[in-house]
């Protein structure tokens, strides 16, 4: 299946651009995907799961709507869904 997927900020940079298309299993869900970035993309500043969760500074959207209000890691994804994925919030 095909997903679009969106960085933003420092993750944007790591990645070298701003949105791709990436092609994934069937079942795959938000933690496959993470854990795919985190192997696939070194220069990220920090990793996206701890210990199979997605590490709570960061906000991951399936579609717009963020995932902790879904199934977390565990949430299926399908064809065409966007991901999109932001680092944590800095600032005063």
């Amino acid at each position: 299946m095909e997903l679009d997927l969106r960085f933003f900020a420092t993750f944007r940079e790591a990645v070298g651009q701003k949105e791709l298309t990436s092609s994934f299993e069937e079942d795959t869900t938000v933690g496959d995907v993470l854990g795919t970035l985190e192997a696939e993309y070194g220069d990220l500043e920090e990793e996206l799961l701890e210990d199979g969760e997605i590490r709570p500074q960061l906000s991951v959207l399936k579609n717009g709507r963020d995932v902790v209000h879904m199934e977390g890691p565990d949430t299926a994804l399908e064809d065409g869904d966007t991901l999109s994925v932001f680092p944590p919030v800095a600032g005063g």
